[in-house]
């Protein structure tokens, strides 16, 4: 296959293309000392930049490496582990065609690719002896001509086959686990309804299972009595428990009446309350969502209470936010008034908020006096780079 010089395609995954370099003046660089080299313009392959290095006293002075000229290709992008092939030829002056060519798409130095990484380079030490150099048909009127290839292959080989691989069933798993009566450790006696779960399922969930069976020294009752919770409540307690799902109860959505006595006997209200009595956060977020829906001008502060009793945080901010936006109907509703009666910090906290939204406001209208600067663009500091051969590269002995 013909290479056209610095052109690239795409081979079966390897991406090729070469560079043509011509030193005209060879005499003229003749002894400018060993590891010092003359470097051709740089060229892309495969989206990396690299350059030809022709040494011409060598590159360095191991066993009469200096009798021969070196050439390298240095890699000069910023890049790891780039994984490549390479070919340097000596072009025929003679036009018969007959160039030196070593290198690995022929086979004379091997065929496994090298790995490169910035400053990295690959060549040969002892390429062509000086003294037959000079005198052979690749040196005419003072002039050389080197053709490097370079074949780039991806980092990562390609893999079109798959396993799929089924979706997690997990909560399925639990869900079972979570009827699954033989396997229990631990009974819960509510209302006259047994509940069988596992201890350590309940430890990972909540704080409070775990110190209440794994936090002591005494030894835990086989059954537990709850009198402070009705069994569907309960109920929705363990299912999130098992399977992180709120329990969809006919009473979840119903609407909300403007009394406190028929919010506290809420589905939801209750269930929030065992979610903050067993320290389970998501399930209260859960609840608070719900609630959430039904903050009115009416209910808002029934809710207030509500969220103070349970440490409802996100619920609450929002209830003093409503009732600081529509502060004077709030101010008339019944709720208000219990609020007032029976929790004077719930007072102070609706003014605070109240405040806030003033200040907010006539911020808005006010002076920006603020001396803001513009951060200065950081320094970009340029670093040399150093081409330094490995330790392990080619040698040629001969010609």
């Amino acid at each position: 296959m013909n290479i056209n010089c610095t052109s690239s395609e795409s081979v079966t995954g390897i991406v090729k293309g070469s560079h043509e370099f011509k030193l005209k003046g060879y005499s003229l660089v003749k002894g400018i000392g060993v590891g010092r080299f003359i470097a051709s313009e740089t060229f892309n392959v495969g989206g990396y930049e690299w350059a030809i290095h022709f040494y011409p006293d060598g590159i360095d002075t191991h066993e009469h490496a200096t009798v021969y000229v070196s050439v390298y290709v240095a890699l000069l992008s910023e890049a790891d582990d780039v994984r490549a092939k390479f070919e340097l030829s000596m072009l025929d002056q003679r036009g018969e065609g007959v160039d030196f060519v070593l290198g690995h798409f022929n086979g004379t130095l091997g065929t496994k690719p090298h790995i490169l990484s910035t400053g990295d380079m690959w060549g040969i030490n002892r390429y062509y002896k000086r003294f037959h150099f000079e005198h052979s048909t690749y040196l005419k009127d003072d002039c050389l001509q080197l053709n490097c290839t370079v074949g780039v292959l991806p980092t990562k080989v390609e893999n079109s086959m798959t396993i799929e691989v089924p979706e997690s069933n997990i909560a399925k798993s639990f869900e079972m686990l979570f009827e699954d009566e033989q396997s229990s450790d631990v009974t819960f006696s509510v209302g006259g309804n047994k509940f069988y779960a596992h201890k350590i399922v309940l430890a990972a969930r909540s704080s409070v299972f775990k110190s209440q069976f794994f936090g002591g020294t005494d030894k835990v009752d086989r059954e537990i009595l709850v009198n402070d919770m009705e069994p569907k409540v309960f109920k929705a307690l363990l299912q999130f428990i098992y399977k992180d799902t709120l329990i969809e109860d006919e009473e979840l959505h119903l609407s909300v009446s403007s009394s406190m006595a028929s919010l506290s006997e809420l589905y939801v209200t209750k269930v929030l309350a065992a979610a903050h009595k067993y320290d389970l956060p998501r399930l209260k977020l859960m609840c608070e969502s719900v609630l959430c829906k039904h903050i009115s001008i009416n209910s808002v502060a029934h809710i207030l209470v509500i969220c103070d009793c349970y440490e409802a945080t996100g619920l609450k901010s929002t209830c003093l936010q409503f009732s600081a936006e529509n502060l004077n109907a709030v101010l008339k509703s019944d709720g208000f008034k219990h609020i007032k009666e029976n929790c004077p910090d719930l007072i102070f906290e609706l003014l605070k908020t109240v405040a806030a939204g003033i200040g907010r406001v006539k911020s808005s209208y006010g002076d920006d006096d603020s001396d803001a600067s513009t951060p200065e663009p950081n320094e970009i500091e340029a670093e040399s780079t150093s081409y330094n051969p490995s330790s392990d590269e080619e040698n040629h002995v001969g010609w």
